[in-house]
């Protein structure tokens, strides 16, 4: 099993108040690449950030970074568009990142990156991946491609309080801009993620496709991001069999509907919930006031530890982000938050 990590960036994360993914939208272009080596090494390599909420919560990628030190699983990072730098080595199938949906053309090179990333799926012997994503700004795209291909459109958020109805109004700027009504790109998916998508769906849809024609199976590690790449594979005619393991936080989001989305979609729903209550610390406290939620392929790496049984324990998880966590702070740069 091989846990693939697909990371990129869309000038959309840059409207204000549309995502947490980042202390401010100048620092939050650095999140992808930090939170890969997060995963990778432990802290940024490259970044001047510690990729953390505007109120201090920590990047999802350490519950990824503490499952895999228990776990330990293959990474592998994919670079669909990275904005700042990585430290992280990566398999580059992107062509720079998105733009803002409400340009009318988000992700010019969709289709590029998209077949780049099917042939790479194509090529890894693994019988099983573990996908998760990393971008800022990503629900709204991911709200955007749900609403043209005709999707149930409701997404999920990074912020406790989820600004869906901001969302809606940039997915209808940016729909209008391009000529697409909601549903015109059914059967489309090439032109829902050039209209309003991003090049991390792009990427991961591309894997889910390379995937199924090797008869791979692949769990998405994430939310209603990575349910509507599921989406842009079921488009592009997928019917292979997929998982999506999420959080209990996302899960229990009424805003999100995952449950409702996914079954809409033929894909299997797993959550797990980390009981982070157990745990009075900073690192869990934020995740239970409803911040980030998921994101760098925690609820993936969540049910990774749910899956082992006896051999990693829930409370061994939580015993490990906090060290983690600890770890990331004292090894911030001067200019982290």
């Amino acid at each position: 099993m091989t846990f693939l990590l697909v990371a990129g960036s869309t000038e959309t994360a840059r409207i204000d108040g549309i995502s947490a993914a980042g202390a401010d939208p100048d620092l939050m272009r650095h999140t992808p690449g930090a939170d890969l080596d997060v995963i990778v090494h432990g802290a940024p390599a490259l970044a001047p950030v510690v990729p953390v909420s505007p109120t201090g919560c920590p990047t999802p990628a350490v519950v990824t970074r503490a499952a895999r030190e228990l776990l330990g699983f293959d990474v592998v990072g994919v670079d669909a568009g990275i904005a700042g730098r990585t430290g992280s080595p990566t398999v580059d199938v992107g062509h720079g990142p998105g733009r803002d949906v409400r340009e009318g053309t988000a992700v010019p090179h969709a289709e590029e990156t998209y077949r780049a990333a099917r042939a790479f799926a194509e090529s890894l012997p693994d019988d099983r991946l573990v996908v998760g994503e990393t971008i800022p700004g990503g629900t709204t795209t991911a709200l955007g491609v749900l609403t043209a291909l005709g999707e149930e459109p409701a997404v999920s958020s990074s912020l406790p309080e989820n600004p869906l109805d901001l969302k809606r109004r940039v997915v209808a700027e940016g729909l209008d801009a391009s000529g697409v009504a909601p549903g015109d790109a059914a059967g489309d998916p090439l032109g829902a993620l050039e209209a309003v998508g991003d090049p991390v769906l792009a990427a991961v849809a591309g894997l889910l496709a390379g995937a199924a024609e090797s008869d791979t199976r692949v769990t998405l590690a994430g939310g209603t991001q990575l349910a509507a790449a599921a989406a842009l594979a079921r488009h592009a005619g997928v019917d292979a069999p997929l998982t999506l393991a999420t959080t209990s936080f996302v899960a229990d989001d009424e805003t999100a509907g995952i449950a409702g989305l996914t079954r809409s979609l033929d894909v299997d729903l797993t959550v797990t919930d980390p009981e982070f209550e157990a745990e009075d610390h900073p690192a869990t406290d934020a995740y239970l006031a409803g911040e980030a939620k998921e994101g760098a392929g925690m609820g993936g790496a969540l049910h990774l530890v749910e899956e082992s049984g006896a051999d990693v324990s829930m409370a061994a998880l939580r015993a490990r982000i906090v060290d983690v966590y600890d770890r990331l702070l004292a090894a911030a740069p001067e200019a982290g938050p």
